[in-house]
């Protein structure tokens, strides 16, 4: 059955349902839904099968085939607002033909699968929104298994977060951990199944430089806070601190954290390909 389509020409209970999940952490949560615009994040939400509660649309204007097929074919509610209305829920300079709201999946560790090959990245406390979408990008960019969030961070299902990480959002598994005793229990477990795991810190003041440490085997990184780095906790945590080496004359202290995971990623990346072409080239 086609679902109804509810129209909407006033800034009535609809409306400020929609705008709350856009501007309120809070809000969010309590509904377990986020706003979700442009045309990349919307198509991978439904790509990578999240659950879609709402479509979002101008009941005045002539949609595109895209935006039309999406309607036709995805199974949830939808809502024709008035042209000044989806004006005002829109982001875009050019307002959005169609707007996603999404479920929120729960904060389970089960969504983040360990294989040999793991890379897992903990970012520890974020607190910049763009920094957290762009490790989510780079993260999706070079094969990691998933991302955990930890301690108090900001909101991952922020607008901006998502906006940052140009659909890699709905590839990812990305989990939040607030319990410290939760991840080390997962983290455990993840040692007990996988004797060879390493947990690498990252740190300026690291005990060895990233290129000369083996990344070969499961590997867990912990990415620290933009201020104030790795915790105690995860400090303790860390079979190893590594860090990049920089120039010996640098005026720069460190480097922002989303290009750091990026440069981290891509060497553990750069050193398993290297090691599978030299067993694929060496003779028997």
């Amino acid at each position: 059955m086609k679902p109804k389509t509810v129209r909407v020409y006033s800034a009535n209970n609809y409306f400020q349902h929609f705008e709350v999940l856009k501007s309120n952490r809070n809000k969010r949560h309590i509904y377990r839904e986020f706003f979700v615009e442009g045309v990349r994040n919307i198509n991978e939400a439904v790509k990578n099968r999240w659950q879609i509660n709402a479509l979002i649309y101008s009941g005045d204007k002539v949609l595109s085939d895209w935006a039309a097929d999406l309607l036709k074919n995805v199974p949830a509610a939808r809502f024709a607002l008035a042209a000044s209305l989806m004006e005002q829920l829109s982001d875009k300079e050019d307002t959005s033909e169609l707007i996603a709201i999404v479920r929120m999946p729960e904060d389970n560790l089960s969504r983040i699968k360990l294989v040999k090959e793991s890379i897992i990245v903990v970012f520890d406390r974020p607190a910049s929104k763009g920094n957290l979408g762009s490790i989510i990008r780079s993260c999706d960019a070079f094969g990691a298994g998933g991302l955990i969030i930890t301690g108090h961070a900001v909101d991952l299902y922020d607008t901006e977060t998502i906006r940052a990480s140009t659909g890699s959002f709905f590839k990812l598994p990305v989990v939040y951990v607030p319990a410290i005793t939760d991840l080390e229990q997962w983290l455990n477990k993840a040692r007990n199944d996988f004797p060879d795991l390493v947990t690498a810190g990252t740190s300026e003041k690291g005990d060895i430089d990233i290129d000369r440490y083996e990344f070969t085997r499961p590997a867990i990184i912990l990415m620290g806070n933009e201020t104030a780095g790795l915790s105690r906790n995860l400090l303790q945590m860390s079979d190893v601190l590594v860090k990049i080496p920089m120039a010996p004359d640098t005026s720069a202290s460190s480097l922002n954290v989303a290009s750091a995971a990026s440069i981290f990623l891509y060497e553990i990346n750069r050193q398993r390909h290297s090691s599978n072409s030299k067993g694929q080239n060496s003779k028997p």
